[in-house]
């Protein structure tokens, strides 16, 4: 398995109109709500100035032109972290204290599509799982259909009938399935980025191959180890990842792949328990 060097940050030059730089970052529990607030875990807490102006700094660093956003609490929340000025966000209709979303440099024209609320499986129950959020970028003369998601917890490997949680994973692969035949009966290019919370194996992993029975595939990241809080023996399997379907699958461009990761010692606790992992993509 290849492994991606750590690096503090990566720099290159801007991109192009049709050339861009595609992250995704779950950023765990980016909320303004306080320490103790009920609709938070126990162990939450409220970050302060100093955290919130560090992750603006490695935001900065990014220098992304679309970022797949997981664990935000709404827009303002993500204009904590990204410039405004800068960048349009994108959240699903829907209250939820983690959401999946969009930050879209506002250079690019994009339209938010209606949610993959289907995603959520148990929309009713405290604490649901979150919607997917859809959206069309236009580059050039390209177009690039987006889905931001954050699946079930608690199936990492193995077969998806494995007890509840893979039970329900299985139910979320089906609803990608769906989404993905649509978008190949419309022949769109798309790409599907986020965290899976789940560990993709190269070969007979039965979720993938569910996603992959809907249309061709490339999975970005594959092949290679993430450095994000690696140990001494290495990298760590992924558990967010890049698909790329469609025409997309031809547009990303060699040994671009990024991890940025963090200086800070105590970055799980201040920043966040992922790091973002980013493609460039060159849009004919």
């Amino acid at each position: 398995m290849r492994f991606i060097a750590l690096a503090l940050l990566f720099l290159t030059l801007p991109a192009t109109a049709a050339e861009l730089r595609i992250t995704t970052w779950n950023i765990a529990w980016a909320s303004l709500r306080p320490t103790g607030d009920p609709d938070m875990p126990r162990d939450y807490r409220a970050r302060t100035e100093a955290d919130w102006a560090l992750l603006r700094q490695y935001a900065q660093r990014l220098e992304s032109d679309i970022i797949a956003l997981q664990e935000i609490d709404g827009p303002r929340a993500a204009a904590r972290i990204f410039d405004e000025r800068t960048y349009a966000f994108f959240f699903p209709d829907e209250n939820d204290v983690q959401r999946s979303g969009f930050a879209v440099r506002r250079t690019l024209r994009a339209t938010q599509n209606p949610d993959l609320a289907a995603l959520d499986i148990r929309p009713h129950a405290r604490f649901s799982l979150r919607r997917g959020v859809d959206i069309t970028v236009e580059a050039g003369t390209s177009r690039l259909r987006l889905l931001s998601v954050h699946l079930n917890a608690g199936c990492r490997e193995g077969d998806l009938q494995g007890g509840p949680e893979c039970n329900s994973l299985s139910q979320q692969a089906n609803v990608l399935a769906g989404w993905i035949a649509e978008r190949r009966r419309e022949n769109a290019p798309f790409m599907i980025l986020g965290d899976f919370n789940r560990r993709i194996a190269p070969t007979g992993d039965s979720f993938a191959d569910r996603l992959t029975n809907a249309a061709p595939l490339t999975r970005l990241n594959e092949g290679y180890a993430n450095p994000c809080f690696a140990d001494p023996r290495g990298g760590r399997p992924f558990i967010s990842h890049i698909f790329a379907g469609g025409a997309a699958r031809n547009w990303s461009i060699n040994n671009t792949l990024r991890v940025m990761v963090y200086a800070e010692r105590d970055a799980r606790e201040r920043l966040s328990d992922h790091c973002p992992i980013s493609v460039r993509m060159r849009l004919p």
